[in-house]
């Protein structure tokens, strides 16, 4: 690939990544299809008034001045003379007039990126309270008013804008933007006594009044929130909500009808800026006052904001429409705060039930179309539909015999419930989607550090037909899975971007060559992180480990066009595997231990000794021969998901040793690069034993890594102090502690076999004298032995005596063991028995 190539590749990736992340976290909450929920008793309040004033920070409204006057005495006075409720709502990122005043109107926050999609359009239509009302009157901003006109069904909505150019940020006073709101709110209630259409509209029920103050947001951004102009404009807006309360109540005849809320979209920084969860920026005043609202009680104790908290501003928008009797917006997600409601438990019962099939109908919709998008043994459900009933059913049995209390705990754990739903199906797929992204991530930053290596490393080297002949195989297996991912996305009928992402990672990965070594190495990390004792025995894992044994080898053998001599060790490890599901089987049903499988398992453990010696010294069949041998022996020993560890173990040898003899292959150190040419007997010319390397220092530390690995993968002799008997139960049942002990020994040493072969098979493959690279690892070893051993101190505490002494057995043991195995290894892959008309055994 050249690099021009390259980096358009590079290029398209990286645009993939970016956006990637609004795929997977920006996505839009809302669903449709929804039914609205209508409350069956009469509303306290016929028409409602809501003043927000942008930008106002809750603390700017609520604290007095250093000398101790107050800026909005209106407010304050409702505060402090009991006329109403008061508290702090809280808003979200990005603390932006749009996403705030949606919240506020609507009761859900839209996602980020429709912040970048327009002020004026909305990305997806959403339900809100002007919608669901008789008749709404709007003034204020053009930035804002449109976006609730258009998203409303009928003509019913009516805004009243100012002219975009008074939105000036260099003007020297701002708060003429709220000047012209409360004229014109004066002016519309003036015409309307001589329009007599007007006025039988206006007094209508389920009326809605909105008035958008934005002059303090702009004085905010011009002047800072500490400014005389912000300061001075939060006292002409307090002046002029008491005139606007004039206003309404004189016009209605004081009927008592009129419900007020006086809030705020977001506050503001000390800098006059807005958008990101500074406190300043996402705490809100809120007043609440007149008709069906609780006034609130006086204390002598101290408060504090916390203990007039309302945790989302989204919640307001229940509360409005319950106020007035509209049902609440279909698409809200808001929790109805019953402690701002002035009415009968059996009113804010049905409130509350109304607020809860509100939101299970989101739930619902949600669920359906995520079930039929998804294949069903795919599909995993929140909560059944029997659930639902259950709860709605029980929470109207409550209303109906008059416990209304009960009824509303209830209907708040429903709710509760929807709305994790909501979440758990709006992030369904973000799991896989992530963990797609991140394989490309990785794959691609593989591919970029191979050819940095490449290029710069002096990694070149000429295409084999080895080469070919994997390459072909890989390039096999990665086409099926890109077909099997296409199959998947297109039976759910996924998004077209889905197949990008889910099929990104299979392409960087198949040029980038590593996956198996990775995938490896993530398989054969797992099993440290599992419990080695205090687990029940589950035989499905030693089938799993069994048929995949066989399954790999055989298609190893076919992939490699290499002949299928030894299919009797194959037949081996399958009998291994159901004389011990049989065994376990016996032994549950009471009918102890059958004879025939105590006897095949100790001819196995004989046999796994001999059989090796049968096969080709070849490199590849002789370390397929004992992989065969010790595992069929591993599986009768095992009881659980340690039956997998040697399979995923080897499966990491076989990478080792061809990785490095690629290595030594494009270093132009070895004139034979097949691998299964080597041979384990063979004379090696003393000629070609090359000098030790810097890479034999890295080759004897990851040999030292893998005993480390192979000792404490599934258990440690420590462990045999705690062993399970059921580990042994293929071979015996009588309790025999020496013959028990030596049985789980020998299984704890059998993944040292396999690392020991691997090892073996790389000194012969990079033509080294197998004693100086053993005698690296004896130096590594006994460097970490000597560590322990000075890490010992009288003077220390038990504990850490004891850790120190533990780990220098621990390192000694291995030692031990490694020179022990390194002998018993040389047999197993450098000898051979020779059946003929008199056995004899060649030697090297």
């Amino acid at each position: 690939m050249n690099m021009i190539t390259f980096f358009i590749a590079g290029l398209l990736v990286h645009v993939v990544f970016f956006i990637s992340i609004f795929d997977i976290y920006f996505t839009s909450p809302l669903v449709h299809g929804m039914k609205p929920q209508h409350l069956p008793l009469p509303p306290p309040a016929k028409r409602l008034v809501l003043f927000v004033a942008d930008g106002l920070r809750a603390d700017s409204l609520f604290k007095p001045e250093i000398n101790g006057t107050v800026r909005a005495q209106y407010l304050r006075y409702l505060v402090i003379e009991e006329r109403g409720a008061w508290g702090i709502s809280h808003t979200r990122v990005p603390t932006e007039s749009r996403p705030g005043h949606v919240a506020l109107i609507a009761g859900f926050y839209e996602d980020v990126s429709a912040v970048a999609k327009g002020w004026k359009e909305n990305p997806v239509e959403f339900d809100s309270v002007f919608n669901e009302s008789r008749h709404a009157w709007c003034w204020g901003s053009p930035d804002i008013l449109p976006m609730f006109a258009k998203g409303a069904s009928g003509s019913h909505v009516h805004t009243y804008t100012y002219p975009a150019t008074m939105e000036d940020f260099a003007s020297t006073d701002a708060s003429k933007l709220d000047t012209w709101v409360f004229h014109e709110v004066k002016g519309f209630f003036n015409s309307a006594k001589e329009n007599q259409t007007l006025l039988s509209i206006l007094h209508e029920e389920q009326t809605v009044f909105f008035l958008h103050l934005l002059g303090i947001d702009t004085n905010g951004h011009a002047h800072r929130p500490m400014s005389k102009e912000y300061l001075d404009n939060i006292g002409l807006v307090d002046d002029g909500v008491a005139e606007m309360v004039s206003v309404f109540e004189e016009f209605y005849g004081n009927d008592g009808k009129t419900a007020y809320v006086f809030t705020s979209d977001h506050g503001m920084t000390d800098w006059g800026s807005h958008g990101a969860s500074h406190l300043s920026e996402t705490l809100t005043p809120l007043v609440v006052w007149g008709a069906g609202v609780q006034i609130a009680q006086r204390t002598f104790t101290s408060q504090t904001y916390d203990d007039n908290y309302l945790e989302g501003m989204f919640n307001i928008a229940p509360l409005i429409s319950t106020l007035i009797g509209v049902p609440i917006p279909l698409n809200s997600v808001g929790v109805l705060p019953l402690q701002y409601l002035d009415n009968s438990q059996h009113f804010k019962a049905e409130s509350m039930h109304a607020n809860a099939i509100q939101i299970l109908e989101q739930f619902k919709v949600k669920m359906k179309q995520k079930e039929e998008t998804t294949l069903s043994f795919l599909f995993t459900p929140f909560l059944t539909d029997s659930k639902q009933a259950e709860f709605v059913r029980h929470a109207r049995e409550l209303i109906q015999i008059g416990r209304f209390d009960e009824a509303i705990d209830g209907c708040q754990a429903l709710i509760g419930l929807a709305l994790e739903g909501l979440a758990y199906y709006h992030t369904y797929d973000r799991f896989f989607l992530a963990c797609s992204v991140l394989l490309g991530f990785t794959g691609w930053t593989a591919y970029v550090i191979l050819i940095i290596l490449k290029t710069h490393a002096g990694l070149r080297k000429p295409p084999t037909s080895r080469n070919a002949v994997s390459g072909s195989g890989l390039g096999s297996v990665f086409v099926s899975v890109g077909l099997l991912v296409v199959l998947l996305l297109l039976l759910q009928a996924s998004p077209i971007t889905y197949y990008i992402y889910y099929l990104l990672p299979v392409v960087v990965w198949f040029y980038s060559r590593t996956v198996s070594w990775v995938l490896s190495c993530l398989c054969l990390s797992v099993f440290p992180l599992l419990p080695a004792v205090g687990r029940e025995p589950n035989t499905n894992y030693v089938w799993c480990a069994g048929a995949l044994t066989v399954f790999l080898s055989l298609c190893y053998l076919w992939s490699s066009h290499r002949c299928l001599h030894g299919r009797d060790r194959h037949l081996f490890v399958a009998l291994c595997t159901y004389v011990l599901a049989s065994t376990h089987s016996s032994l549950q049903q009471k009918r102890g231990l059958p004879l025939f499988n105590q006897l095949v398992s100790w001819a196995t453990l004989a046999s796994s000794f001999v059989l090796p010696l049968l096969s080709s010294t070849r490199l590849f069949h002789r370390l397929l021969s004992i992989l065969m041998a010790l595992v069929g022996v591993y599986l009768l020993l095992s009881t659980g998901y340690e039956a997998l560890f040697p399979l995923a173990l080897s499966w990491l040898m076989f990478g080792w040793i061809n990785m490095e003899q690629e290595t030594m292959s494009t270093q132009g150190m070895s004139n034979r690069t097949e691998l299964s040419s080597f041979d384990f007997t063979e004379t090696i010319d003393l000629t070609r034993i090359r000098q030790l390397r810097l890479d034999d220092i890295r080759r004897s530390y990851f040999f030292v890594f893998f005993i480390i690995i192979a000792f404490f993968g599934t258990g440690n002799i420590a462990s045999i102090n705690s062993f399970d008997p059921a580990s042994v139960y293929c071979f015996l049942t009588v309790f025999n502690p020496f013959i028990m002990g030596g049985l789980l020994m020998w299984k704890v040493l059998i993944p040292f076999v396999i690392v020991m072969c691997a090892f073996e098979s790389i000194q012969v493959s990079t033509r080294l004298s197998s004693r100086s690279l053993f005698l690296i690892v004896l130096v590594i070893s006994d460097l970490m032995a000597l560590h322990f051993f000075c890490l010992v101190k009288d003077y220390g505490s038990w504990l850490d005596i004891g850790t120190s002494i533990s780990h220098y057995v621990i390192v000694m043991s291995m030692t031990i063991f490694l020179m022990l195995l390194s002998i018993m290894t040389h047999i197993l892959t450098s000898r051979r028995i020779v059946i003929g008309r008199k056995m004899k055994m060649h030697f090297t």
